[in-house]
């Protein structure tokens, strides 16, 4: 499938459901009056908060330039996982979310996954607009619990504008629930599944005075389960809790706090051998780990935020953000070092390999910025100024390796005899990321169907490590945005843009300088549609984005000081594809989520690159009420995808559809019961493709959630 015909595909398939929902909207009162929403300090834009509205789509976001916008106002790729959508398919971890993303491949390597959008890496994720770096999340494989979000902003491309340092993969902003009632409101779940899955969720929300100006609102869950591989155990326990507070008419805080412990043993590192020795694929049960009962990847995160939010004069506030994130890790890992394949009549391989670590990951946030909306020329306008600082800090990192018996992989009898007790008594040293920037902002109405938003972040950049290897620092780094949408008319837009956003790197060429950093530039154009007052948002757009200074391997090695360091050079890497979005309510009673993408990567001489990302993508999710019962289900589709084993050659993942199912019933006004039933037709499909690397997916499992609302 070109990228030509897949546009004509996609087109095609927009204008069919523009005509019908243009059709049922055409009935709906129009303006072509358009507004700036109004600024208000409060706990939360009413237009943004998802909690509570039964839709799959969001009125506004703020992750693409820090101004509320609409999505059709928005000149990229948005879409947004609402509560209600990720409450329907029973997605309750970061990793379980990325796998439904439009666009987007999880490459799971074993507890942990490397997700790539559009041909390049996922490198970091955003907290209420504030961002972190997914090695943070993904090196450590914390797979944060969703059930403390309102909601999840997704924008592709270029992001710099927001986020500083990142490739142009997409931008993940995960936004916190706050206190919003002003009386007791809450809920209170359970959840029994497969594998002896089982989990309980209590969430109280309540004013905590007499008018309501302060309130309070606690989350907390406990959960255990176990998995359809040999050994895995699972324990996760969450808490919660947030304070919002209107202490004046012009004045708005919130503090709070989070803790997360997530404890996994039998874990798998890396993951099963893809080739026997003399050339064939192997063709394991999906159930076979190789690990043992020693094992564990043990993670505690612990966060805190502040925000205040104050009303200068007029119209003009000053937002304040501050966010404090905490991970300790310890782990105990047993990783399959097979390179000569697996022996097929003995099934036995040699090759183990143990590591136990631990460590602490800090990082400090702070962002401020002021928000000024004028009036020119009878035409509303709006800046935003802001600086912003993030330090990341590594610290107490240690590691040793366990003693095993043997080296012998014995596939029908994994038992490795660790000899004596796990211990760290290596020190890998300390290191400090830190990031500098200011940025600015706007949303200029040109005319009144035209509108331009624009933007540029300065950053400086600088990293040290305790021992003084991989020493860099870079200032002045420019992150321009660019976006025009010009409205058609009631319902449809135009709209086109270019984001920009830098990486610096850690590899380093023949002289051993290093490369310098990388440069994203996104080119983006399509037309978007909004119908039913803002319930239903469709999207279709084509992209180009270039990559310079993409660190290659050049296949050579040299020695060095350091020992034997792999050689690179800058190449470029070039993006180009299409993306189609729909989301939100058809009717009142019906509900869809669908997110369709193609994609083409290659490097100058025309190689593919990042062949583990499925070069088409289709996520489907839908949803209708008939009285107190409802009929949910969709399809997730994955193209084929490949890489190479350095000793036997290809290997490939054939393209695979999951089908998925839910049925809830409303047992009475405030109790219901749901069951969501993933895979269903029980496909075996890998999730991470690798020379020890086959990770498969999940086979076919259910759940059974009782929820009460008051």
């Amino acid at each position: 499938m070109n990228g030509s015909s897949a546009l004509s595909r996609f087109n095609r398939l927009f204008l069919a459901i523009a005509a019908v929902t243009a059709s049922v909207a055409h009935a709906e009162e129009t303006s072509n009056v358009q507004t700036l929403p109004v600024i208000t300090v409060e706990a939360e834009d009413d237009t943004s908060v998802t909690e509570g509205t039964g839709s799959y789509t969001a009125k506004s976001t703020n992750t693409a330039t820090k101004l509320n916008l609409s999505l059709r106002e928005t000149p990229q790729s948005v879409k947004v996982l609402t509560r209600e959508y990720l409450d329907d398919t029973n997605t309750n971890t970061l990793q379980q979310m990325l796998g439904n993303l439009t666009g987007v491949t999880i490459n799971q390597f074993d507890e942990r996954v490397y997700p790539t959008a559009r041909g390049f890496d996922v490198d970091y994720f955003l907290y209420d607009g504030v961002p972190s770096s997914s090695s943070i999340e993904m090196d450590n494989a914390t797979d944060p619990d969703l059930s403390m979000y309102d909601r999840i902003e997704v924008v592709k491309g270029a992001n710099g504008l927001t986020t500083g340092a990142g490739n142009p993969a997409v931008a993940i902003n995960m936004i916190r629930k706050h206190a919003n009632a002003k009386e007791l409101t809450g809920s209170v779940s359970t959840s029994f599944g497969s594998w002896g899955a089982w989990s309980s969720t209590a969430d109280v929300s309540n004013a905590l005075n007499a008018d309501g100006s302060i309130r309070g609102r606690v989350l907390v869950k406990h959960e255990q389960s176990g998995s359809s591989e040999d050994r895995f155990d699972k324990e996760n326990n969450l808490i919660y809790a947030v304070l919002d507070a209107d202490l004046t008419d012009s004045t708005y805080v919130s503090f709070g706090a989070g803790y997360q412990d997530l404890q996994r043993q039998g874990i798998k590192w890396g993951g099963l051998t893809a080739f026997y020795s003399d050339g064939t694929r192997t063709n394991f049960d999906r159930g076979l780990t190789v690990s043992d009962d020693w094992t564990y990847w043990n993670n505690q995160t612990t966060t805190a935020f502040a925000t205040l939010k104050q009303k200068l004069f007029n119209d003009i506030t000053l937002n304040v953000d501050y966010s404090y994130r905490r991970l300790d890790t310890d782990t105990a890992l047993l990783y399959p070092w097979v390179n000569a394949g697996v022996d097929k009549e003995t099934n036995t391989a040699s090759g183990y390999y143990a590591y136990s670590s631990n460590g602490t990951f800090l990082q400090n946030t702070a962002d401020a910025y002021v928000s000024l909306p004028f009036t020119l020329g009878d035409l509303e306008q709006q800046i935003i100024a802001g600086i912003s600082f993030d330090q990341s800090e590594r610290t107490n990192a240690y590691y040793g390796n366990p003693t095993l018996a043997s080296s012998l992989i014995d596939y029908n009898n994994i038992d490795t005899k660790l000899i004596g007790s796990i211990n760290n008594p290596n020190v890998n040293p300390s290191n400090r990321t830190i990031q500098r920037s200011a940025y600015l902002a706007g949303k200029f109405k040109l005319l009144d169907p035209l509108k331009l938003i624009a933007g540029v972040r300065l950053t400086n950049w600088k990293f040290n490590s305790a021992d003084g290897a991989g020493n860099r620092e870079y200032n002045g780094k420019i992150s321009p945005y660019a976006g025009l949408i010009y409205d058609l008319n009631d319902q449809y837009s135009w709209y086109a843009s270019y984001t920009g956003v830098f990486r610096p790197d850690d590899k380093k060429d023949i002289n051993q300088q290093y490369i310098d950093p990388r440069e994203g530039k996104s080119y983006e154009t399509g037309i978007k549609g909004e119908f039913l007052e803002g319930k239903l948002n469709a999207a279709i757009g084509v992209f180009q984005t270039k990559l310079e200074n993409f660190a290659e391997t050049t296949g050579t090695t040299i020695t060095t000081a350091d020992g034997l360091q792999t050689v690179y050079r800058a190449t470029e890497v070039e993006s180009k594809g299409v993306e189609l979005e729909l989301d939100g309510k058809l009717t009142d009673r019906w509900n869809l989520s669908l997110g369709m993408s193609h994609f083409n990567a290659k490097n100058p001489t025309g190689q593919r690159v990042q062949t583990t990302a499925a070069r088409t993508n289709v996520n489907l999710f839908t949803k209708y009420q008939l009285d107190k019962l409802s009929i949910g289900g969709g399809i997730n589709y994955k193209s084929k995808t490949y890489t190479t084993d350095p000793n036997f050659g290809l290997i490939n993942q054939d393209a695979y559809v999951l089908a998925n199912l839910m049925l809830g019933y409303d047992l009475t006004e405030n109790i219901k019961a749901q069951i969501n039933i993933n895979n269903l037709f029980d496909e075996k499909y890998y999730d991470g493709l690798g020379q020890n690397g086959m990770i498969y997916g999940e086979p076919r499992n259910a759940t059974l959630t009782l929820r009460y609302n008051f």
